[in-house]
């Protein structure tokens, strides 16, 4: 019997040590970047979802580039990874994209945001949807109504911040930004506005997650609340079919595209996309402003060249109270500048995903088909070979230089054919969310709040403000 036991037991740490093995020493048809697995199964997640200081590179990242290098692997929620900070490499990837390199997302965010998201899809199906949206905000329209309509959604909510004792500056912008594109995509009045955005509470969180849709986690309530807006998409839909009207606003636009013949779009897909872009419009948006007025305050010069650039526009206007114009916003230099410095210290993006369609050799190493390739920003953007003194807020780092696109040393809005298709519509948010707060109203931080990344960023607690008219 004692023979047995040991017996059982020796198999069972035999079977056990192979496992790790075989986790720790993955095949490859050449060489391996250097790295470490973790844990079986576990991999390195949990050290990757500690909580991390907002500015700078990553210590989870910058520990492991001291390591072993730029190029290391790892495993997170299962996944086995290759993460870059080379620019050179990062480079080739975006040049690839759609042929070694497919755009990817977590299980979790996938079954979040629907396999026939926008994001999920490749080559002309992502084209054509891309195109879409790019009706909504590309820059023809921002520049035609959009941009009167934002002007109109910021005046009257700073208004109504003046009304109160303090605010809650990323709760109040999440509400903000999610009011403009609930009405623009859906026609959504304000009832169904507050009941729409209760569905993405727990989004966020669930996004970069094990892919455990049990009750209790926060996918299980992020794919109850999928389903919820779901319906309220579809419902939206059927009114406006009901309706009659031939009103060709976003919401008709999609509808009438359905209904064509030969075109990929089905309801479902189009309800997928519409509830991944009210995702994209507010949560994004509303993070950057709220870092943007957290570094102003921190750089009283900043805040005073703000409202120099910003009293110039109105001593040039007739109508002092006339809504912001494409050439004013276009003629903000030092604004763009202090958005571009904003993104480049705090990108809300904890890596750009892509997955490795074919082996594909890389400085040497061999990186299988099936891995994930993550593409790093924030070491390119604290790198003080790229940028001088790059820990400090600094919008005049970028006098002279193109401030509306991607490149190999800024990242913020992605790189490739995925530069992120709402970037123009970020900056003209917060360009003229700028503009009203210096100009019309004076402010003080009243709680200075806690910020960290997990890895996306967290705001453990609130930034609040106290505002009052000029």
């Amino acid at each position: 019997m004692t023979f047995v036991f040991y017996y059982l037991v020796a198999l069972i740490v035999l079977g056990v040590t192979h496992l790790v093995y075989k986790w720790r020493n993955p095949k490859c048809n050449g060489v391996l970047p250097p790295g470490s697995m973790g844990l079986p199964f576990i991999g390195e997640t949990l050290q990757y979802f500690s909580p991390q200081p907002l500015e700078g590179i990553p210590p989870f990242i910058s520990q492991r580039i001291a390591r072993y290098g730029p190029l290391f692997r790892t495993s997170i929620l299962g996944e086995r990874v290759v993460v870059s900070s080379d620019p050179v490499v990062n480079q080739h990837i975006f040049q690839q994209e759609g042929e070694a390199f497919q755009c990817w997302y977590t299980e979790s965010s996938i079954k979040i945001l629907g396999k026939n998201n926008v994001n999920g899809q490749h080559g002309n199906a992502h084209k054509y949807l891309r195109n879409l949206f790019l009706d909504l905000i590309g820059p023809e329209n921002l520049k035609g109504e959009l941009i009167h309509e934002m002007d109109g959604n910021t005046r009257d909510h700073l208004s109504s911040w003046a009304c109160k004792d303090e605010v809650d500056v990323k709760e109040e912008l999440e509400i903000m930004v999610f009011k403009l594109a609930a009405k623009k995509l859906l026609d959504f009045d304000e009832k169904q506005v507050l009941e729409m955005r209760e569905n993405y509470k727990f989004l966020k969180k669930a996004f970069i997650s094990l892919p455990l849709g049990i009750p209790g986690t926060a996918l299980h309530a992020a794919l109850q609340g999928r389903k919820k807006a779901k319906k309220m998409i579809k419902c939206a839909f059927d009114a406006r079919r009901l309706s009659k009207e031939n009103n060709l606003d976003f919401i008709g636009r999609l509808l009438k595209e359905i209904e064509d013949e030969g075109t990929i779009l089905t309801e479902e897909i189009a309800a997928d996309l519409v509830y991944v872009l009210l995702f994209a419009a507010f949560e994004t948006t509303s993070t950057t402003i709220t870092l943007c007025l957290k570094f102003i305050h921190e750089h009283p010069k900043v805040l005073e060249q703000l409202k120099e650039e910003h009293q110039q526009i109105l001593n040039d206007r007739v109508d002092k109270d006339c809504p912001v114009t494409w050439k004013e916003y276009k003629s903000m230099n030092y604004t763009h500048m202090v958005i571009n410095e904003t993104v480049r210290l705090a990108d809300n993006a904890p890596g750009i995903f892509r997955k490795v369609m074919e082996d594909v050799n890389i400085k040497g190493y061999t990186v299988p088909t099936g891995w994930t390739l993550v593409i790093c920003p924030s070491v390119t953007h604290y790198n003080p070979d790229e940028y001088d003194n790059p820990y400090l807020f600094n919008p005049s780092r970028w006098q002279g230089q193109e401030l509306h696109l991607g490149s190999r040393k800024f990242m913020a809005f992605g790189g490739g054919r995925r530069l992120c298709a709402g970037a123009d519509f970020a900056k003209l948010q917060m360009a003229i969310f700028i503009h009203y707060l210096v100009t019309k109203y004076r402010w003080k931080i009243t709680k200075e709040g806690s910020i960290s990344r997990t890895p996306g960023i967290t705001f453990n607690k609130p930034i609040c403000v106290q505002v009052t008219k000029a």
